[in-house]
């Protein structure tokens, strides 16, 4: 049955007409009760070719990886199996993490909802490390050199030439943009424009009570989670977000965590799916320096 309640809410989120809550007359008591939490889904994007390949991506437009695909759309399905129920999405402007939202909302019957692309949700840019080999890159440099680059909270890679095709200035999707000419990320300055859009374009959402879904990068989650949960910036250093794997938060009014059972310290999120494989999956993104 397509009750009222849900009916209002949609509308609301397609409008950006702010809905009241409805009042326990409506509705059962309990339902009203759990009214002031808010429901925010993430989801790194599946595997991608650049993953499997053990590359440095970044702003790198790669697709899926077969294996990519089946882990989103095996997301889809967990998030529908757990009775979550989008009613916005927001995605980068990269492929793989749209393929990736597509995926979940085709499982999830909700192709039709609307859907926010935005630059700020891309992954870290890793400057003149994209494209090439982990691995190689290790070999060359030394692993506490890259696990620097990689891993330390305010230290970025070496700078893309403004002249390589990596640099944002020569891709016509950030043509309305403005980057520096020395342009690279870490995960500190990746924080400095998720947040900010996170607090203008989706917290917004969230009071207003519509559940909403992010599909989007490691780097780009690792930083909204380390402002959600408050973690501090050794402690982020170690967090791994493994690809095509929800993570929902329940948020108070004040969008702070409710911490949940099973959840994976420090986050306060829990993981849909099987839990050592999820284990494992973060395992595996540790590793591909070793």
């Amino acid at each position: 049955m397509f009750s009222a309640a849900r009916s209002l809410t949609s509308f609301a989120c397609r409008t950006g007409i702010n809905h009241a809550r409805v009042a326990p007359s409506v509705r059962s008591l309990a339902a009203f009760q759990t009214a002031d939490k808010h429901t925010l889904v993430l989801v790194r994007h599946g595997e991608s070719t650049w993953n499997l390949e053990n590359k440095f991506t970044g702003w790198v437009d790669v697709p899926l990886s077969p294996k990519g695909h089946e882990e989103v759309v095996e997301a889809g399905k967990l998030i529908k199996e757990a009775g979550i129920v989008p009613d916005c999405a927001f995605t980068s402007l990269q492929q793989r993490a749209i393929r990736t939202l597509w995926h979940i909302l085709e499982q999830t019957g909700l192709m039709w909802i609307p859907e926010t692309k935005a630059w700020q949700l891309n992954e870290r840019h890793y400057g003149a490390l994209q494209g090439l080999d982990k691995q190689q890159t290790v070999d060359k440099h030394g692993k506490d050199q890259v696990l620097v680059w990689r891993r330390s909270y305010d230290i970025p890679p070496p700078t893309v030439d403004p002249s390589s095709e990596h640099h944002p200035s020569n891709d016509p999707r950030y043509a309305d943009q403005e980057f520096p000419t020395d342009w690279t990320e870490s995960l500190k300055t990746t924080l400095e424009r998720v947040t900010p859009y996170f607090e203008t374009n989706i917290a917004p959402q969230l009071k207003d009570g519509k559940t909403v879904i992010i599909a989007a990068h490691g780097n780009s989650l690792r930083a909204l989670v380390k402002h959600l949960d408050n973690i501090g910036e050794d402690v982020i250093a170690e967090l791994n977000i493994p690809t095509g794997t929800p993570l929902v938060y329940e948020l108070d009014d004040d969008m702070k965590p409710i911490p949940q059972e099973g959840s994976f310290a420090p986050l306060n999120g829990r993981y849909l799916g099987d839990q050592d494989a999820i284990r494992a999956r973060i395992e595996g993104v540790k590793n591909q320096t070793k």
